[in-house]
């Protein structure tokens, strides 16, 4: 072992003759206390050296640590640089995080806790995407921006979008999958109440932007359990004769004309996943006015839901275009609106499930739809279907 107290203990050893003659101490004794004092000299270099290590180890300490919080970073936080070398964010946790990057190649990370408003519990989310069901009633600030209309949805800082915090979480099985979005909820007060409290969770609800008390609404639809959407009105073909009403989107208005009532109806109401459009023959076939919307839509962290109710509709080509998240509907439900014909269409929805994996089916929220869904959805896990938030379903491009 010679007198190298950095070689590791018991490899290289060499084997001893046995002894010459009688000795007071055996071979195995003399071994025994040279590592004893081995080890007692490297602890005592060690404790003494003042960086504790040598150099070599440190710097691939230092790259690893590195390595390691630029992963960390891209997938929970979004970081800036700071004149000072500091570097700041905010987690998903609601801890206040700040990285140091010290002469000698260490990172040193400071945690503290975020600020809040009331002296009630702290509830730790663990899953990031997805809500949790004792939060679900209340907006995460993080994701609102303030405006002279009211506060409407915005990227986190930790690029959290609101189609990924206020999703409804869903088994990760790829096995057939179908979302049901029920329309029209704020309109009534005794319909949206009985669609809210009829429906199972899984059901995805579409509140109108003209709708009434969305906000107290929301709060209840999402503490049962949905993923909810907003509903903003478009310019029908045979408009001002079929006038959506309030927030309507034209083709005859500018861009900034557009954008205005677009942010007007989003700043209605909060904890939505996505916009879906009521009605919108005319705008949904019109590039020029249709581009800048879903444009904002996206960059706004939601996706669009367009429902299927014009063939001459351009969402799906403009989304592409711009990378803009998107789902488009495969069948209307209720059209016809009687509990049979609902199911009808509800059968159907499930074959073309089951021949492409996924489908969304678009309703209103009648009462015969409503019992026609309720009715179809406690039949379908027994036929190996699962009900999912729609915006598991749709199509997300690669987030650069």
């Amino acid at each position: 072992m010679g007198t190298d107290i950095h070689a590791p203990l018991g490899q290289d050893r060499k084997a001893r003759p046995g002894p010459a003659g009688p000795s007071r101490f055996s071979a195995g004794n003399v071994v025994f206390a040279i590592a004893i004092v081995g080890l007692l000299g490297f602890s005592g270099w060690a404790s003494l050296a003042p960086s504790g290590l040598r150099t070599a180890p440190l710097t691939t300490l230092a790259e690893e640590a590195t390595s390691q919080t630029a992963t960390d970073t891209k997938a929970d936080q979004k970081t800036a640089d700071a004149t000072d070398g500091v570097r700041r964010a905010n987690g998903l946790s609601g801890a206040q995080v700040e990285e140091t990057l010290t002469d000698d190649g260490n990172i040193v990370r400071k945690y503290s806790p975020g600020t809040r408003d009331g002296n009630g519990p702290l509830i730790i989310e663990a899953n990031r995407i997805g809500q949790d069901a004792r939060t679900a009633a209340f907006p995460n600030d993080d994701l609102l921006e303030d405006t002279s209309d009211g506060k409407i949805p915005i990227i986190g800082p930790d690029g959290t979008r609101p189609m990924d915090q206020y999703a409804r979480p869903w088994s990760g099985a790829r096995g057939t999958r179908i979302a049901i979005v029920v329309g029209g909820l704020g309109l009534s007060q005794t319909g949206t109440q009985r669609a809210i409290r009829q429906l199972p969770g899984e059901v995805t609800l579409a509140f109108a932007a003209s709708g009434n008390s969305l906000s107290r609404w929301m709060q209840e639809a999402r503490r049962k359990g949905h993923e909810i959407l907003l509903q903003v009105p478009l310019e029908p073909f045979d408009y001002p004769q079929n006038d959506p009403g309030r927030y309507t989107l034209r083709t005859d208005f500018n861009e900034t004309k557009n954008l205005a009532e677009l942010h007007r109806a989003m700043a209605q109401v909060t904890n939505y996943t996505g916009v879906v459009n009521f009605l919108g023959g005319r705008f949904l076939s019109d590039a020029e006015a249709l581009e800048p919307v879903i444009r904002d839509i996206s960059n706004r962290g939601l996706f669009f839901l367009d429902d299927g109710s014009s063939a001459q509709s351009l969402s799906g080509t403009i989304a592409g275009a711009v990378e803009a998240p998107h789902a488009f509907a495969d069948l209307q439900l209720d059209a016809d609106l009687s509990r049979d014909a609902v199911l009808k269409k509800l059968d159907e929805l499930e074959r073309i499930a089951r021949r492409n994996g996924t489908a969304i089916g678009v309703a209103s929220a009648f009462d015969q739809s409503v019992d026609a869904i309720r009715e179809w959805c406690e039949e379908a896990g027994g036929r190996g279907i699962e009900i999912v938030g729609v915006a598991s379903l749709a199509a997300v491009p690669a987030r650069k």
